[in-house]
């Protein structure tokens, strides 16, 4: 090979790795970490900045509100069991603490603030197009009688014996979770696909941080754990914990 040849072929391989090298420079090097992530690493050995927790969206918000309340319809399901087998084996404070959780993060915020003030009107709105407005006034009709019994509960609890009769108190108890058995059912299964498909794209993205937004005016910025930690207590208090116990036994 020739001298004139060597050369150009070096000039090649060694123009081609620093072009390379260059392009490596500019646009970073792409590292897997332990969790099979890939980053992209800068030759300084920076890395971009992590992406934002994955954002919670405003039917995902709804429907994992709807289960903090869901564990307090077991809450009072399980309670309405007892006091009907003996009284004293129900905690009146439990009780007083599950109604004044489904007060505070289910009626007066998840209802009110939520439902009745974005999903419920834009339903209606709707009427036209979807079966779900023929649903609202009913639930509108059903969060009223929920606040009526929650303030019953409340009054009834007060204290460290029950203010009722406990088989009667027990059937207030069944009533309600029944009405809310139903009720999240459907607005689940209904309500809130008719509300996401009434909406723009781009009003759902804003509706997804204004949900934020309320819940952190409402609470701070960690309603939902909150909640979850004080129904968690609750089920604690009145061993429900271990959820174990409720398998159903093997058929005979």
């Amino acid at each position: 090979m020739s001298m004139q040849n060597s050369d150009r072929r070096n000039f090649i391989v060694f123009g081609a790795a620093g072009l390379g090298a260059a392009m490596l420079a500019a646009c970073g090097t792409k590292t897997v970490n332990s969790n099979n992530e890939v980053s992209n690493e800068t030759n300084q050995g920076e890395s971009k900045a992590k992406p934002d927790a994955k954002e919670v969206t405003a039917v995902e918000d709804l429907m994992r509100e709807h289960g903090i309340l869901r564990r307090a319809l077991l809450v009072y399901g399980e309670a309405a069991l007892r006091l009907r087998k003996n009284a004293a084996d129900v905690s009146p404070e439990a009780l007083q603490r599950t109604a004044k959780l489904i007060r505070t993060f289910g009626e007066d915020y998840h209802e009110k603030k939520l439902e009745e003030t974005y999903l419920f009107p834009r339903i209606k709105q709707n009427a036209g197009a979807t079966e779900a407005a023929k649903y609202v006034d009913v639930l509108i009709e059903q969060h009223t009688r929920g606040r009526e019994i929650t303030d019953h509960i409340i009054s009834v609890t007060n204290g460290p014996k029950f203010k009722a009769e406990a088989a009667r108190f027990a059937d207030t108890l069944t009533s309600f979770v029944r009405m809310y058995e139903h009720h999240a059912a459907r607005e689940d299964t209904i309500i809130f696909p008719a509300w996401k498909d009434a909406v723009t794209s781009e009003e759902y993205d804003e509706l997804n941080d204004k949900f934020e937004d309320i819940e952190h005016e409402q609470f701070g910025e960690d309603g939902f754990e909150d909640a979850a930690k004080q129904i968690s207590e609750i089920e604690s208090s009145l061993k429900l914990s271990d959820i174990a116990q409720f398998t159903a036994p093997p058929l005979r």
